[in-house]
């Protein structure tokens, strides 16, 4: 019984992941972040979760505009770069200029690159190798992350 308690607790500390260690312009309290966002929006940018594939309206969105951050506002991806990867997650080709922040994201089954907001440090998703030309990139984002702003 001990051992599987024992376990149990390494596996519930193992998806604690550590703060930033940067500092971001836009820098609120965890009172102040929880009430400017839904809890979904919590949870994925300040907490680090993902969406229910297949979950965000922003999957089907198409008209002209950016998507920008759920938690500062800060335009991320033009609506050019966005396109369907058949992931069930809004995925872009490439963040717009200065938007985006990256760093390593160490896991069960390998290590993945996170995608954060530069300006509030919000976590945004992951990117992979395996996306469209021109860039080969897939940015693969969390709906509850972003908010569509059309042009």
């Amino acid at each position: 019984m001990h051992r599987r308690l024992f376990l149990s607790s390494v596996a519930a500390l193992a998806c604690v992941r550590p703060a930033f260690a940067e500092s971001f312009e836009v820098s609120l309290t965890e009172a102040e972040w929880r009430a400017k966002l839904t809890d979904l929006q919590y949870q994925v940018l300040r907490e680090e979760a993902t969406e229910a594939a297949g979950s965000s309206a922003l999957n089907d969105e198409q008209r002209k505009g950016v998507f920008a951050c759920a938690g500062c506002d800060l335009p991320l991806f033009a609506s050019e770069a966005k396109y369907d990867s058949g992931t069930g997650w809004p995925s872009f080709f490439q963040p717009l200029p200065g938007a985006v922040g990256t760093k390593a994201d160490p896991g069960w089954f390998g290590s993945r690159t996170e995608v954060h907001c530069r300006r509030c440090g919000g976590h945004l998703g992951h990117v992979f190798d395996d996306g469209p030309q021109p860039t080969g990139k897939r940015y693969c984002m969390n709906g509850a992350a972003l908010k569509f702003l059309a042009a």
